[in-house]
């Protein structure tokens, strides 16, 4: 065996060994089961956090619903626009003693029902 057919084959294994990492474990990245709503979660940068801060949400909410308007919102310039916009209009929410944008509050509320 030649060295460069030793350094290509440690290389391959080297990228196998990555893609399993990144692909099967949470160590690069987390992956979430799937919902009807990803593409409306992708907008969270820590959906965890974001589950323990929606569960604190005042009202009953309606996931279809919630996610029908958060889709609304979220189109024209993403998150930080809508909570931008939200800001702006007066439209805040108390969640447990934090003054929220409406946007952030019911993109947590939805990420705590998915």
């Amino acid at each position: 065996m030649k060295r460069r057919d030793l350094i290509a084959s440690v290389a391959a294994a080297g990228a196998a060994v990555a893609a399993g990492l990144y692909r099967f474990t949470d160590l690069i990245v987390k992956h979430y089961a799937p919902t009807p709503y990803d593409d409306v979660l992708a907008a969270l940068a820590d959906r965890e956090q974001a589950e323990r801060f929606g569960a604190s949400v005042p009202g009953t909410l309606d996931a279809k619903a919630l996610a029908a308007k958060l889709r609304t919102v979220l189109k024209p310039g993403g998150l930080g626009a809508a909570a931008k916009a939200d800001a702006i209009a007066g439209r805040l929410i108390e969640v447990d003693g934090w003054v929220v944008p409406q946007s952030v509050a019911l993109l947590s509320a939805l990420a705590a029902k998915a």
